[in-house]
């Protein structure tokens, strides 16, 4: 039995098959340090209960595109009682991104959001209205890497975007200025952070857009900010990234909180991932 189980893209996933590895290593350096065994496998076959002592879906990328399989996976391994990090009760409510109107809901700092089963021009209209704005995203409840998200200026047609289940959200400057600012904890403890800044005349800030990644140390508003979603949240989390984007009112405000599959950025942690690799270890 290995230690540490981490899950990976699926071998017929043809976008996420490949290139998935530097990332597993980067993982299990910190774990491998403190003696633990690490292997990896698709998170579309099964997991027997006694594969590993701990599974994690750390770079399960392209379970948004299977969501059938991923809800599937997620029911067989409870069933079973496989022991996965985080929760998963935790990893099933944070597929879908509607948990942001329920942190709102909690008093937690979330860029304003609205949701919807499918878009209409009357809910688009609405939304410009509720926010103030000109500008609108808006995304699937249930996606990763920015898929099917885009702008949407007020009386300009919607082209793209989501076809089911949505979020509509301001479209907020701050994204081609300063960027976004991820910031990590393990086991509730704050590790580092990392600044995003869009490419220019684009809003995504993942890398395959040309965003820019760099590490930060955030200012205490920003820790505050991050804090107040934790508790909001109020779930058992092994690790988790939050981040943040300054809203219209110039405040910190939630833009996801991932705690599936998150890029945990350990080469830009000052302990590179002891703190991470402790946070998992006593689990075990």
């Amino acid at each position: 039995m290995t230690d540490i189980l981490i899950l990976a893209p699926a071998a017929d996933e043809p976008r996420f098959a490949t290139g998935w590895d530097p990332l597993f290593q980067r993982l299990a350096r910190p774990l491998r340090a403190r003696g633990l065994t690490v292997e990896a496998q698709a998170w579309t076959e099964p997991v027997a209960a006694d594969r590993a002592q701990l599974v994690m879906p750390s770079i399960a990328w392209g379970y948004h595109l299977r969501q059938a399989d991923w809800f599937a996976q997620l029911d067989a391994w409870e069933a079973d009682e496989v022991p996965v990090l985080n929760p998963v009760p935790t990893l099933r409510w944070n597929t879908t991104k509607t948990y942001l109107v329920e942190l709102e809901g909690k008093g937690a700092p979330v860029v304003p959001t609205h949701a919807h089963d499918r878009l209409t021009e009357e809910a688009l209209l609405a939304a410009f209205d509720a926010f103030g704005v000109d500008e609108l995203v808006v995304k699937p409840q249930i996606s990763g890497g920015s898929q099917d998200t885009v702008r949407v200026r007020r009386h300009a047609a919607l082209e793209g975007g989501p076809s089911g289940p949505a979020l509509i959200q301001p479209f907020l400057p701050a994204v081609g200025e300063e960027g976004e600012l991820s910031l990590f904890y393990f086991d509730g403890v704050f590790s580092h952070a990392v600044a995003k800044v869009a490419a220019r005349g684009d809003f995504r800030v993942q890398p395959q857009f040309g965003g820019q990644v760099s590490g930060v140390a955030p200012e205490p508003e920003a820790l505050r900010a991050a804090q107040m979603v934790l508790e909001a949240a109020d779930r058992p989390l092994t690790y988790a990234r939050i981040d943040l984007i300054r809203g219209l009112d110039h405040t910190p405000q939630l833009m996801e909180l991932e705690v599936i599959e998150p890029d945990l950025f350990l080469e830009h942690a000052h302990d590179h991932g002891a703190a991470f690799a402790a946070a998992v270890a006593a689990r075990l």
